[in-house]
């Protein structure tokens, strides 16, 4: 089976909101510092460009989570990967993902999150799927809330592929 590419968000649509993002982040970090937890993989394209636009000092981290593997549906099944070099106790601390889909994996690493005591905790996304919600998350900073699609780019994936895409497309598989 075959797919291609469908583009829902440009560039320049990505972008923009990024900027926007950032300038929202900025006005409400205002006089303090703000640790960026980035859940990679897919997170670090959008951590990059947010970071860049956040006025205030930025400190950043990293964990992988998975909950996918290779197909296009999440297992349900929440792994840590790779988890924090830095502690995150009495910090200011915006996790920061790619997309909000079933919401296990982001409830989960939340919860986690929260029990090591940072001063502050919220998540920003990309893109949210609220159709798809079955754990409830509470999102503070949404870049697009999107239909119940398989988005790809921007650091999205398919098996590996379309992450390093400068839009977000729809995949769709041809017959």
């Amino acid at each position: 089976m075959s797919e291609h590419v469908r583009v829902l968000l440009t560039e320049k649509e990505v972008d923009d909101r990024i900027q926007a993002i950032g300038e929202q982040v900025s006005r409400d970090y205002a006089g303090k510092q703000v640790h960026l937890v980035c859940v990679l993989k897919g997170g670090s394209f959008f951590m990059c460009e947010l970071a860049k636009r956040i006025t205030v000092p930025v400190s950043l981290d990293f964990m992988a989570v998975s909950s996918y593997g290779a197909t296009t549906k999440s297992s349900g099944v929440v792994k840590i990967v790779k988890d924090l070099d830095e502690t995150v106790k009495g910090k200011d601390v915006l996790v920061v993902e790619d997309i909000v889909d079933s919401g296990r994996t982001l409830s989960y690493l939340l919860e986690m999150l929260k029990s090591r005591e940072p001063a502050s905790l919220r998540l920003c996304t990309l893109l949210d799927k609220p159709d798809r919600r079955v754990v409830p998350v509470n999102v503070d900073y949404t870049g697009f809330q999107i239909p119940d699609e398989f988005v790809v780019g921007y650091g999205l994936d398919y098996a590996q592929r379309y992450r390093n895409l400068p839009y977000i497309g729809v995949v769709e598989f041809d017959d």
